[in-house]
């Protein structure tokens, strides 16, 4: 059971991902975004998320940097990941929006680098490119984003390697449970985006009246449930005390019928594009 802030999940390929981490995603460029990962970094987050479309790489770079200086840490102590973007997919294009996502960030390597969204015809090209890149030590751990069981079933068809990590959303309302057991089988770690649905469950009943119980915010609840069912988690939030309150979930355990009660919230309801259907 995940105890801390800083607990890792072990990846197939022996890399450690911290069970709990930063989303970034429509953070702003500029001193609000360094603000936010420097101040993660210092109450103890060791795993900051951004993306080459989220425009705000710079900012996550030079916020990795004060933090780390101010937590008297080092590089290899952070797990940082982005993704490649649908414009970008491609051999060749994929190997040069990885330089330009690290030149942005300021960093030598990443240790997640994803494919974003899989865009039909050409997320196999960009998973030879991520393979490569693993291969050739550029970065500690490769994986996808949006992936369903029949696209992760195409890639590795023909994939040397197996994704590491398969980043969806998934919150109470979307809890993918197909999708979950797939990955468990094959050993890929699913990750959380959009835990707390954008906000959009925070004045749900049967939340509340958990929260009650446990004594903690109804975001509190829904990323504790996402630990206890396994699921890595990268909440957002740019407010100190938020980003505090969100990691305050390692001193309570929910219920096996609690459990069962916030997986019985799903709707088959998604905050994001549908990964089948999709255009962009």
């Amino acid at each position: 059971m995940v105890k801390h802030l800083q607990d890792t999940i072990t990846l197939h390929n022996g890399v450690k991902m911290p069970w709990f981490g930063m989303g970034v995603f429509k953070v702003e460029e500029g001193s609000e975004i360094v603000s936010t990962v420097k101040t993660g970094i210092k109450h103890g987050y060791r795993s900051v998320d951004t993306a080459s479309i989220y425009e705000n790489e710079e900012g996550v770079g030079k916020g990795i940097k004060e933090g780390l200086a101010e937590a008297g840490i080092s590089r290899e102590a952070l797990f940082v990941t982005s993704k490649v973007w649908n414009a970008d997919l491609g051999y060749e294009s994929t190997i040069a929006a990885y330089e330009t996502s690290l030149k942005k960030l300021d960093l030598e390597y990443l240790d997640l680098y994803l494919i974003h969204w899989p865009v039909e015809r050409k997320y196999k090209d960009a998973w030879r490119a991520l393979e490569k890149l693993y291969q050739d030590g550029r970065v500690k751990a490769i994986g996808v984003s949006n992936f369903q069981i029949h696209h992760l079933e195409h890639l590795m068809k023909d994939a040397e390697i197996k994704p590491m990590v398969n980043q969806v959303e998934y919150h109470p309302r979307l809890t993918q449970k197909e999708l979950q057991a797939y990955c468990q089988a094959k050993g890929i770690q699913l990750e959380a985006w959009s835990p707390l649905m954008q906000g959009q469950l925070l004045d749900n009943e049967i939340l509340q009246e958990i929260a009650n119980k446990h004594n903690k915010t109804v975001a509190q609840i829904i990323l504790r449930w996402d630990l206890q069912n396994e699921v890595v988690t990268i909440p957002k939030s740019t407010k100190e005390h938020r980003i505090i309150e969100n990691a305050s979930v390692f001193d309570f355990e929910l219920t096996k019928e609690e459990i069962e009660q916030i997986d019985g919230l799903n709707r088959n309801h998604r905050v994001g594009p549908d990964p089948d259907h999709f255009d962009f």
